[in-house]
């Protein structure tokens, strides 16, 4: 070693790297400012149509017609207040560089640069690129690689960014700093990355608004135009009736109840230590049918721990006893002798003196009187006896232990003279491994029950991972590969025939969750390093570990805060319940948004004013879908998702919003031929529209229980209240005789239309739900046992 690297650099020097650009500065991490959050919430495509509209109300008068407001500006303050938690949570995750470094400068710490020597010593995270220049350590690069073996690093060898020193003290120079380090480059890919989609749910519902959000201009302006010009009704009338048909046909409460449920499962789960980076994941989640996962820190624990000792077949002493002696002499300064201490504990006697493991001789020692008995790899201490004693620790390796030899040495080994010139005598093996996770088998079988396939991916010998999955309760842990045999072109089938691969390089896990997805699955990847990223980046649904690399917890959607993967099912049931409950209620949302595009297109053709008026439409919508959507999407439900979001919906608005397209387009027609007037008509139509309303509920809540009983008995005293106390605000009339008789009959009619179109569609419904998982491969059979089936409503 030269003056000058133990030195380290010169001011001078410092001042110059400082200029060109070569400090180790972190890049800057990839979430949203505060800021950029509040502004894409608030300046949205509907947020300026509401406020159009709301605006030419203003202008006009009509006060009483702007109670549509209050849900928007909910809605928008709900999901900026989610996001910004979301970061203020990210912000107190560990962060790269999280330990201290000192930098040998001229005796100064000083922020590191390029070239710079520091000092490494155990539990340092390395924070650039560097290469060892005196003194040797033992690396975990586990983040990075995905391999868990801990490695010696000695003179000349490279460290990489990111990767944690287990034991031992040396001093590295640091070659590559900042944004050229191993991590930040990794990290500066996966942010390349363009985004994951949209969950089906909200893909669906986002589909759905961009058609409504291009179809209400034009229809919005042919409304207001034949109004005012045509009919000559009034630049006021004009406005307020062309808005009611516009607000009844933006599902714009379907969007506050999907937030709102969205927010209500991602504050459960914080409760629970597991934050959502983004609320939407956890519906995605909730659809996976192909999980990949880790062995490390997953399905095992992130440390070692010894399994058994086994004898030697030509030893017949204590074995334990003599682990448990040496380890009581021997300092716990890396991970395999804590493990070995944590399970031999009793031992009494103290040693004479002892020899520290090194990476030469891979074996470390413990004197008593003339002998000593040694641990270490039995390559080592076996030398010309290997082969003699091959084939009793080799069956271990085979399962997928990390063997350890005891013997003991005729003779006194120090420091300076550690080398084996005799033959050892064999006492036996210790097999260790990493500890499975208490929760991994209940949590793995709840899986394998709910019919999602995993993929255990890792870095380490296929072998050992095959074993670990088996202990696990992995269905097909047996069917296990080296990832390295695997040649491009081979990923798919190698994905349908094993489920365990072992040897995994980085670039490969993101090919096998490409792999999956192009065999029509849903994929969720959890991962806690950098080594991990692009496969998280371009799986449906990424789950982190907390305690992991701070680039894998900014680029997931799900984060482990305790790093616990016991806790998936939970996110899981609540990815259900949102699902579930959201479809449901979509379909009371789409009964208005239907009736109202048919309406809107009825009164174009027959060249009639729309019916209704705003504030007659927010009526509707706050008590027979808004109010009980919101109550029924806190119901527990964690059925598992049958078929399609939007068919599901459709099927169950459909019948609904024909029925009450009928029936006002029959009111209208016989209410303008006995002569009734605008206020006739527009309360008789709301009240019809109510009585449907509360028909399609009570359809799509079956079974009723009490708690969906007591849900539409709270609607209706709201309906009835607001009629008798709130007449004006809702723009609501007293009905004459004629309007009470015409609002009967249509009811009656409206109930038959209703159950014939609801056993019709719930059929179809059923019959798309098997085709889904069918396919082609249905028979007329089956679709016709399915159309009865749900025909029936029987599922």
């Amino acid at each position: 070693m030269t003056d000058k690297q133990i030195t380290g650099l010169t001011q001078a020097e410092v001042d110059q790297r400082i200029q060109n650009g070569q400090v180790n500065q972190a890049i800057d991490d990839q979430s949203k400012t505060a800021t950029q959050i509040i502004r894409e919430n608030v300046f949205t495509y509907f947020n300026l149509i509401f406020a159009i509209l709301a605006v030419l109300l203003v202008f006009v008068g009509a006060w009483n017609d702007l109670t549509f407001l209050p849900v928007i500006v909910l809605n928008t303050i709900i999901g900026i207040v989610q996001e910004l938690r979301a970061k203020k949570v990210l912000s107190k995750l560990n962060v790269m560089n999280a330990t201290e470094i000192i930098a040998v400068r001229d005796g100064q710490e000083e922020k590191l640069v390029q070239d710079d020597v520091i000092l490494l010593q155990t539990g340092d995270q390395i924070p650039a690129d560097a290469r060892v220049i005196s003194g040797e350590l033992r690396v975990n690069e586990a983040l990075l690689t995905g391999e868990s073996d801990e490695i010696t690093k000695t003179k000349d060898a490279e460290l990489m960014s990111g990767s944690f020193v287990v034991s031992g003290k040396a001093y590295a120079v640091l070659e590559k700093v900042g944004k050229d380090s191993y991590i930040s480059k990794l990290t500066i890919k996966a942010k390349a990355m363009g985004s994951v989609e949209q969950s089906e749910m909200v893909r669906s519902i986002n589909r759905l608004v961009k058609w409504v959000g291009i179809i209400i201009i034009p229809v919005g302006i042919a409304l207001f135009s034949q109004s005012f010009f045509l009919n000559n009704i009034g630049l006021k009338r004009s406005i307020t009736s062309m808005e009611a048909a516009l607000i009844g046909m933006i599902p714009e409460g379907l969007y506050l109840l999907t937030t709102i449920a969205l927010a209500l499962a991602a504050m459960r789960l914080a409760r629970q230590e597991v934050m959502l980076h983004d609320m939407k994941s956890v519906e995605t989640l909730a659809r996976v049918n192909v999980l990949c996962v880790d062995k490390t820190g997953t399905i095992t624990e992130p440390k070692m721990a010894v399994e058994k000792a086994v004898s030697s077949k030509n030893f017949t002493g204590d074995l334990s006893s003599i682990i448990a002696d040496f380890a009581k002499n021997m300092p716990a300064d890396n991970a395999t002798m804590k493990a070995i201490q944590a399970y031999f504990k009793d031992g009494t006697k103290t040693a004479d003196s002892i020899l520290p493991f090194t990476s030469v001789n891979k074996y470390s020692g413990v004197i008593f009187g003339n002998q000593t008995t040694l641990i270490g790899a039995p390559e080592m201490v076996l030398r010309d006896q290997f082969a003699q004693y091959q084939t009793e620790f080799e069956k271990y390796a085979a399962e997928g232990y990390r063997v350890l030899i005891a013997a003991n040495y005729p003779g006194i080994l120090t420091e300076d003279n550690s080398a084996l010139k005799e033959n050892v005598q064999v006492l036996g093996y210790i097999l260790l491994s990493n500890p499975i996770r208490k929760e991994a088998k209940s949590t793995f079988q709840y899986f394998n029950q709910q019919g999602v396939d995993i993929k255990v991916i890792s870095g380490d010998n296929p072998v050992t991972v095959a074993r670990v999955a088996k202990q696990a309760g992995i269905n097909g842990a047996d069917k296990y590969i080296d990832a390295q045999t695997i040649k491009d072109g081979e990923y798919e089938q190698a994905m349908q025939n094993y489920n365990v691969f072992g040897r995994v390089k980085p670039d490969q896990k993101r090919k096998f969750v490409v792999a999956l997805q192009n065999q029509g699955n849903t994929v969720a990847m959890t991962g806690d390093g950098v080594n991990d990223i692009l496969a998280m980046k371009k799986a449906d649904c990424s789950i982190a570990m907390a305690s992991g690399n701070s680039a894998a917890v900014q680029a997931s959607q799900v984060v482990l805060l305790d790093s616990n993967f016991a806790k998936m099912p939970l996110v899981v049931n609540q990815g259900r319940q949102v699902v579930n409950n959201i479809q449901r209620s979509a379909s009371l949302f789409l009964v208005k948004n239907i009736f109202s595009f048919l309406m809107a297109i009825f009164s174009l053709i027959m060249t009639i004013n729309y019916p209704l008026q705003p504030a007659q439409i927010t009526l509707i919508s706050a008590f027979t879908i808004g109010l009980p959507s919101f109550l029924l999407a806190l119901e527990s439900n964690h059925k598992r998702i049958r078929g399609k979001f939007m068919p599901n919906v459709l099927a169950r608005a459909i019948p609904g919003g024909l029925t009450d397209w009928l029936a006002v387009a029959i009111l209208v027609i016989a209410g303008a031929s006995i002569s009734l007037d605008h206020g006739q008509v527009g309360t008789t139509a709301t009240m019809l529209l109510v009585l449907v309303g509360f028909m399609v509920m009570y359809h799509i809540s079956a079974p009723i229980n009490k708690f969906r009983l007591a849900v539409m008995g709270l609607s209706v005293i709201c309906i009835i209240g607001s009629t008798i106390f709130f007449p004006r605000l809702f723009s609501l009339t007293m009905l004459n005789n004629k309007s009470l008789f015409i609002l009967a009959v249509l009811f009656c009619a409206a109930v038959t239309i209703f159950r014939w179109l609801s056993k019709i569609l719930d059929g179809i419904a059923e019959v798309l739900v098997v085709f889904d998982q069918k396919g082609k491969n249905m028979t007329f059979a089956e679709f016709k046992e399915a159309y009865d089936r749900g025909k029936n409503n029987v599922k």
